[in-house]
């Protein structure tokens, strides 16, 4: 064998792009941030890399607490943490959280978890700059083994997901030196069902102690996340938020005007667990009097005309709701945002063919201002599209759990339940805003109340909702008061 043709057995098989680091400082805490790949492999080959942004105090303290914070959808990178409520820069939004210019500004982030714990920023495979690695065709003449097929939506499923994740922090763990650090894990709408799930694999499979977990927006079941006529759940809990809704643009006319929203709510809950659930699962069999009775008090709390609301037998969809409640305006309201409201360009049409102005609205906003810190800040250089969110991976996401085609896929509570009961000493944040359409407060509250949790663990979780949508952080009052409620769950899940 020639010389050049030797093997160089110190040389990788496979390396992913150059990464970066630069140092900062952060309302007097020196820092430094480190944009990277981490290779994952399958059968010893690469088969994905995983695109992460670290940001890490100059302290040699192992004590110092480490967190790991991604988002949902399934399809979305973590910059809606990482640049709209978490990191140490983030998006400049107006105090009410309605859209910035564009492009937007970037600013310091007073409100930063950097004051309390390290920041690692996770894109799942196919977000971001994250992506599965292409596989070399093979040569002729070459079968591949069994097992060793190519799935290129390998890591678009329930349980591959998980299994990266796992291996990504344990990786990270080990090569950054830190599994003596308290470790925290926070994850947005789908990210609170990663987060659900954590709970249990980190710790029972992985080995990975967690001191905390903070679920944001969460969709720990996927029951509410859908809504027809023989369903009741998501209705039921729908009906707080569009109450909400309609007293902020000021169309609720259950709403007395002087009374403060926090003490209004609970009639509503109590309405929607109580008459309103009564009529959705006797339908016909319910008296007709009573049926005007309760469809009438809904139309009432959520600012929709009673007609309206009885042709729609009770049941508004929130995509219908968000045209309806100011139609007469010509405004649509944000799903993730009810307070939040666009023109309707296409007021003649049916059904809606405009954007949400939410999430479609901040999209251009959150993917410049992550690129402009990867890029310019950081010094990352790479020719990758920064994907803020991916349909592909959204509409190719499958259960790829060993489940009869009737099962549906697993809710994460009874993970998160029996990752509480593993670790007596971890502790739980759940949080939600109360304008979310998406992900309601009130799926929150009452998944929680299911939980059947004895007094020390109920003791341990926290529930807490603020001021704003699905991201309340863009809520100016919203972001700070939860970043300080944050401070103090870091300070008591660490105590001692």
């Amino acid at each position: 064998m020639a010389d050049d043709e030797k093997r160089d057995d110190n040389k990788p098989d496979y390396e992913p792009p150059r990464g970066a680091a630069t140092t900062g400082t952060w309302k007097g805490t020196p820092y430094t941030a480190t944009a990277k790949w981490v290779v994952l492999r399958k059968n010893e080959k690469p088969s994905a890399e995983i695109f992460s942004v670290a940001y890490v105090a100059d302290s040699a303290d192992l004590d110092r607490p480490v967190t790991f914070v991604f988002n949902g959808g399934p399809g979305a990178s973590s910059a809606f943490l990482h640049m709209g409520a978490v990191g140490p820069r983030r998006v400049e939004f107006p105090s009410d959280g309605s859209l910035p210019r564009v492009p937007p500004r970037l600013v310091d982030n007073d409100e930063s978890w950097l004051a309390f714990t390290d920041l690692v920023f996770v894109d799942p495979v196919g977000t971001g700059f994250s992506r599965v690695v292409e596989k070399e065709k093979p040569k002729d003449g070459d079968e591949k083994k069994k097992g060793e097929e190519d799935d290129p939506k390998e890591y678009f499923g329930y349980k591959r997901d998980l299994q990266a994740l796992s291996e990504f922090i344990g990786r990270w763990l080990s090569s950054n030196g830190r599994w003596g650090s308290p470790v925290f894990i926070a994850g947005e709408s789908y990210g609170g069902y990663r987060v659900g799930k954590l709970a249990r694999a980190l710790q029972e499979e992985a080995g990975v102690g967690l001191n905390g977990a903070i679920l944001i927006s969460p969709a720990l079941e996927f029951g509410g996340l859908s809504s027809g006529d023989y369903d009741v759940l998501a209705w039921v809990d729908l009906v707080p938020t569009m109450t909400a809704a309609a007293v902020h643009h000021g169309r609720s006319r259950a709403f007395e005007r002087g009374a403060s929203l926090d003490s209004f709510l609970p009639e509503a809950e109590a309405f929607a667990t109580g008459e309103y659930t009564a009529f959705l699962t006797r339908g016909a069999a319910m008296p007709a009097e009573e049926r005007e009775r309760i469809l009438t008090r809904l139309a009432d709390l959520i600012g929709l005309p009673v007609d309206f609301v009885t042709r729609g037998e009770g049941r508004i969809p929130i995509n219908v709701f968000a045209r309806e409640l100011l139609r007469d305006e010509r405004k649509v309201v944000g799903l993730y945002d009810a307070t939040i409201t666009g023109v309707d360009p296409f007021p003649d049409r049916e059904p809606f063919a405009g954007p949400d102005p939410t999430l479609s609205g901040i999209g251009p906003a959150y993917t410049a201002a992550v690129n402009r810190q990867l890029r310019t800040e950081i010094g990352v250089e790479t020719d990758r599209e920064y994907t803020l969110l991916s349909l592909e991976v959204n509409q190719a996401w499958k259960n790829d759990e060993p489940l009869h085609f009737f099962v549906p896929p697993e809710g994460a509570t009874d993970d998160f339940r029996y990752g509480m009961s593993l670790n007596p000493h971890m502790k739980a944040f759940i949080t939600n805003g109360r304008y979310d359409m998406v992900t309601p407060y009130y799926t929150s509250d009452r998944t929680r109340n299911l939980m059947r949790l004895d007094p020390s663990m109920a003791g341990r979780l926290t529930v807490r909702h603020f001021g704003g949508g699905h991201m309340f952080y863009a809520w100016e009052d919203s972001r700070k008061a939860f970043s300080a409620a944050i401070a103090e769950f870091f300070a008591d899940a660490t105590a001692g």
